[in-house]
């Protein structure tokens, strides 16, 4: 989806919004002929109720917006799906949702999966609002956009094949230097973790690497676990466990989100991406609960569990990103069902010891709206990694604490890197909201975006 503002206002329909604490106050300043059909309506501003009302010939005059307590920045996005064909303009908002933030609710609300049906056209523009800067608000939207239909995408035509055609599309776009390593070849390369989870599907495993800006830049890396459809394998998951499946990949579509909007935004950085993209299937070739395997950085792993497959392709290539010792190095992956059970779908937790990146991801998270939560490195938990027979077990023996020691897990394979965070997302928005509906979210990618451009911003 493209995303563009109307420039001239002529003729444009006013949207006005207002909270339900404020609007008898609100009324008052309204026209008679308005004040009283709001009333008349019924008009309370209730979080998200629309209300139209017409001019004297007939057509659309006003559309104003309940927002209930007022506490959701995105909460404009509640018009498009509302309104008629047409160009609109912002009327009388409240400073919280105005200027840049709707802007981007307008644009985040047009976002629609179309691709197996046919798209609702309407033609409806917003006219960019005063302080608002068209271009970074496009950009935002086009990475989260981007994002959202890979993750909405389903298997059959998500593959790891297809996400890496995806993500060799924006690094091409972006003139950034691509290479992918294929099945067998990832023996050879030494990815025998990525291998070994991928190599039970009849789509081949890979793994994607790009690198994009200035050598002499600071190195920014970011991995994204791409399990484009994941059975459990021989811990094989019910069929209820895999209708979401699909969204398995959905740490590298926010991944390749995050990238595409530092890229367009032409940050002061050496940005690397990599993502392993495998399918973790049943087979004669699959791999088994007790195997152990070598991984890339030479530490042996036991497989506990053929479910936990995630960390392993992220072991693999966190190591890889590790060996470069970037300045910062994040990952993001739909690791663990214990992540949802401990913050649930819409407040991801992550990861790290640096103190000074979790207050800044905080900041940028709260300032953003796109929320996350820090969980600890506990390391009293490590022990419950442990393995009789390798190094480590993937499947620890322990029933609590679940994202914690998934974060443990992956922390093993990073100690070169300055600084390093671990998101455990949900990559899907289960309770919708205005702009957020039901189905694939790019979590975190905003904040993590926040973060990228005020650190290395030109």
């Amino acid at each position: 989806m493209q995303v563009s503002f109307a420039r001239n206002a002529r003729d444009a329909v006013p949207l006005h919004a207002v909270t339900a604490a404020a609007l008898a106050r609100w009324l008052a300043t309204r026209p008679k002929r308005e004040a009283r059909f709001l009333k008349g309506a019924g008009f309370t501003a209730k979080e998200g109720e629309v209300q139209l009302i017409a001019g004297a010939d007939g057509s659309l005059s006003v559309a104003v917006l309940g927002l209930g307590k007022g506490d959701d920045k995105l909460a404009l996005a509640a018009f498009p799906a509302s309104l008629p064909a047409g160009t609109y303009r912002l009327g009388d908002v409240p400073e919280m949702q105005a200027g840049s933030a709707a802007a981007l609710a307008w644009a985040l609300g047009s976002y629609e999966f179309a691709r197996y049906r046919k798209p609702k056209a309407k033609a409806m523009r917003l006219v960019l609002p005063d302080g608002a800067d068209g271009a970074e608000i496009s950009r935002v939207a086009q990475g989260l956009f981007l994002a959202r239909d890979l993750i909405n995408t389903p298997p059959n035509d998500m593959g790891p094949q297809e996400l890496a055609d995806a993500a060799i599309a924006l690094a091409k776009s972006h003139g950034a230097k691509v290479s992918v390593i294929v099945g067998e070849a990832l023996l050879k390369s030494n990815y025998p973790l990525i291998h070994a989870v991928g190599r039970g599907s009849a789509r081949a495993p890979r793994l994607i690497d790009f690198t994009w800006g200035n050598e002499s830049a600071p190195k920014v890396t970011l991995v994204g676990k791409g399990v484009c459809f994941d059975t459990g394998g021989y811990d094989l998951k019910p069929s209820s466990g895999m209708l979401s499946m699909k969204k398995d990949m959905g740490g590298a579509a926010t991944v390749l989100g995050v990238a595409s909007m530092a890229m367009s935004a032409k940050l002061n950085l050496r940005l690397r991406v990599l993502i392993p993209a495998v399918e973790n299937s049943v087979s004669g070739t699959a791999y088994r609960p007790s195997d152990v395997f070598k991984s890339r950085k030479g530490l042996t792993v036991e497989i506990g569990n053929t479910d936990a497959e995630g960390r392993l392709v992220l072991a693999d290539a966190l190591a890889e990103a590790d060996s470069e010792a970037p300045e910062l190095l994040i990952d993001i992956a739909t690791l663990t069902g214990a992540a949802r059970v401990a913050t649930g779908f819409e407040l991801p937790p992550f990861f790290t010891d640096d103190e000074s990146l979790a207050a800044d991801l905080m900041r940028h998270s709260r300032e953003t709206q796109d929320p996350v939560w820090r969980l600890p490195l506990w390391r009293g938990y490590e022990s419950a990694l442990s393995s009789q027979i390798a190094d480590l077990n993937n499947n620890p023996d322990y029933a609590y604490a679940g994202a914690i020691t998934a974060a443990l897990f992956l922390n093993r394979f990073v100690s070169n890197t300055k600084s390093w965070a671990h998101f455990d997302i949900a990559a899907w928005t289960d309770r919708p909201k205005p702009g957020r509906p039901k189905g694939a979210e790019a979590n975190a990618a905003r904040a993590l975006y926040a973060l990228l451009k005020e650190r290395y911003g030109r």
